[in-house]
């Protein structure tokens, strides 16, 4: 008898060391699987939509539709509630201080975690993308005319200053380290700020590389920018410290937004034609178009879940007429000719879709 409970606890032992064992082997197969889109959820309502955000640490993604920012949980997809009258482009998270904030006019301030109106701020221009700034917590509004950004304070939400970039300003993104880049889309070249100074110190330019840079992604540790163009359709890759462009590669048709995963080592491009395109950073020097996900048309925002290491994109598309007939409005009508010529999604009843795309 104890002959044979020797020989179980020996059996469960190697069964538990095999498993130990093939855990690594397990996520390496995972990581050579092609990215899909994985789930996807619907959702009827009114209004036009632009970008899309996620706040990994709260676990909660953003989108503004018609004249409210709805609000989702990252990891189900369930919609979590709505921040009201806030006719947004995008939305930005404080993680500290708990703010939320809308690209809007005026911009609307929220506490994340009861969804709360704090306040609401007076900007000029014409508010369009935002980004959250961590080295020195504050919330960048970008807008096509002047000022191309105003600068608000994430823990009182006062207006610190504005700053001209030059020229219209799509997608930025921060280093952590002082220093943010900002794509120009009219004047094809990205616009560093010093963020302690708010002032530009200088202007990287596509060198006929890239036209109407839109998306943008930043390896920090390795100091790589790469640029999303749309004309020719191109990521640019460029030196963040000297802006020396090191490579071009292909995207797709109707860039809007763009990221790089540090996990993975991958950057990415959204585009109206229905892909994602997904490029490996195979060292500093050396890059490669590693896939082309077909998606839905227009879903040409996107937005990474750093813990699933996953890209969440949004679109709309007409609803069913039977659904139409049947569905009160969701909010106002943002019916809107978007900057690049296409809709951003009609005002009408319609569904919007959220595809998530991962491994």
């Amino acid at each position: 008898m104890k002959t044979k409970i020797a020989s179980l606890k020996s059996l469960l032992a190697l069964s538990g060391f095999i498993a130990l064992a093939s855990g690594p082997f397990t996520q390496t197969a995972r990581a050579d699987q092609p990215y899909k889109v994985i789930k996807t959820t619907q959702l009827m309502g009114v209004g036009a939509i632009d970008y899309v955000y996620a706040d990994n640490d709260s676990r909660r993604l953003y989108i503004p539709r018609g004249s409210e920012v709805l609000v989702f949980d990252l990891d189900t997809l369930k919609q979590a509630g709505a921040i009201p009258n806030a006719k947004a482009r995008g939305a930005a998270v404080d993680p500290k201080s708990h703010h939320g904030f809308s690209s809007s006019s005026p911009v609307v301030m929220w506490d994340t975690r009861s969804l709360a109106t704090i306040k609401t701020i007076e900007v000029q221009g014409r508010p369009d993308g935002i980004l959250f700034e961590p080295l020195t917590e504050r919330i960048y509004v970008f807008s096509h005319s002047q000022p191309n950004a105003t600068v608000i304070d994430a823990k009182n939400g006062s207006i610190v200053g504005t700053i001209d970039l030059g020229g219209a300003p799509e997608q930025a993104a921060s280093d952590g380290q002082g220093n943010l880049y900002v794509d120009i889309e009219d004047k094809d070249n990205v616009a560093v700020v010093d963020v302690k100074t708010l002032k530009v110190t200088a202007h990287y330019a596509l060198e006929g590389k890239g036209g109407g840079p839109a998306g943008l992604g930043l390896d920090v540790k390795n100091n790589i920018l790469f640029v999303m163009c749309h004309n020719p359709q191109t990521c640019v890759v460029l030196n963040a410290k000297d802006g020396k462009i090191i490579a071009t590669l292909p995207i797709g048709k109707g860039t809007d937004n763009g990221g790089f995963n540090p996990n993975t080592m991958e950057a990415f491009s959204s585009q109206s034609d229905g892909t994602l395109t997904i490029i490996k950073e195979n060292s500093p020097s050396s890059f490669e178009v590693e896939q082309t996900v077909e998606t839905k048309t227009r879903a040409k925002t996107c937005t990474l879940d750093t813990r699933n290491n996953q890209i969440i994109l949004i679109t709309t598309e007409p609803a069913p007429e039977a659904a139409a007939a049947t569905t009160p409005p969701a909010g106002g009508d943002q019916s809107a000719t978007d900057k690049k010529g296409g809709r951003r999604g009609g005002g009408g009843p319609g569904l919007l879709d959220i595809l998530v795309v991962g491994r």
